[in-house]
């Protein structure tokens, strides 16, 4: 998939386009892009996808603007295993923010992407103080000769799919009902970096994964598999969260003891998937105290795995 910043002054080819910011890439994201692939190969054109940089509600308002499910390069990877050809990345800023949608349409989405085709959420909005929406695409469409369709709210046993509903599970420690939601186990990929090497010293060492400075979506103790390693998956147990008992410095990290795993992981770029919730994050008098927490937790993790196997 070719990935682009920003957007062309003009198309050099017509496209079958989607807009949004698809954070987890969730059923429902992947129903539209289903749509959006099944269309752009029936035209012989490429399927396009345009999502923005910031969050548009981390723009609006950062202090309130919902934990992100998913880091940028992982949204692109979802969506290159979606079949999307090229994505472009939109910063979302004040100059965009105040764009007229008028202007959105002539500007990014005929003369820009060259637009042939257009799926939406049946609840897009655009342009300044969000006055663009379904009906006006339709009618720009009809005037402009490039075609427009919604994508209706997928639902699961009666719920909306969708980023809140996947938060909400992950919050909630729900992991089954978030990965029903997603079509999948819940993840977070990234880099292997240098920690303080304190679990080490406790005798459980563990993979640091950057996360940059996303809040995460959810936090505590998991029995997790590793994606990245190995030729298989390699079981261990984690722990998101803000290290209370080691630090205070209010940043979030992610450590993955693995079991059985002696060799060196750093700079691997590895995928964790949470498989089962086994408690909240919490601070511990001692460095002791922490250490038999862990040693608990690891041996509840081996048991939770020994009747629910990884597959080879």
């Amino acid at each position: 998939m070719q990935v682009h910043r920003g957007i062309p002054e003009q198309a050099d080819t017509a496209a079958v386009l989607t807009i949004g910011n698809f954070d987890g890439v969730h059923l429902g994201h992947q129903a539209l892009l289903s749509l959006l692939t099944d269309k752009a190969r029936a035209l012989g054109l490429p399927a396009v996808v345009l999502t923005f940089e910031p969050h548009p509600r981390e723009y609006f308002s950062p202090a309130d603007a919902p934990a992100r499910l998913a880091s940028l390069r992982e949204k692109l990877l979802l969506l290159s295993a979606a079949g999307v050809d090229r994505c472009h990345v939109c910063r979302f800023d004040a100059r965009f923010a105040a764009q007229p949608a008028q202007a959105f349409i002539d500007d990014i989405l005929v003369r820009g992407l060259g637009v042939r085709h257009l799926f939406i959420g049946d609840d897009f909005r655009f342009g300044a103080r969000r006055q663009g929406n379904f009906a006006m695409l339709r009618a720009a469409g009809a005037e402009g000769g490039f075609g427009v369709e919604s994508m209706p709210t997928l639902a699961v046993a009666g719920e909306r799919v969708s980023s809140s509903a996947v938060r909400a599970a992950l919050a909630e420690g729900d992991l089954a009902h978030a990965a029903r939601l997603l079509g999948r186990p819940y993840s977070i990929a990234g880099r292997v970096s240098h920690g303080d090497k304190l679990g080490r010293q406790l005798g459980f060492p563990t993979a640091n994964i950057q996360m940059k400075h996303r809040r995460p979506a959810l936090g505590g103790v998991y029995v997790v598999s590793v994606e990245g390693l190995a030729s298989g998956p390699v079981a261990g147990v984690a722990n998101i969260g803000l290290r209370p008992t080691a630090t205070a410095n209010g940043r979030a990290r992610l450590e993955v003891h693995l079991f059985d795993w002696t060799q060196d992981c750093y700079g691997a770029h590895i995928r964790v998937h949470f498989l089962h919730r086994l408690r909240a994050e919490q601070k511990f008098p001692s460095l002791d105290a922490l250490r038999a927490q862990i040693a608990l937790d690891s041996q509840t993790a081996r048991d939770w795995l020994a009747a629910n196997p990884l597959p080879a």
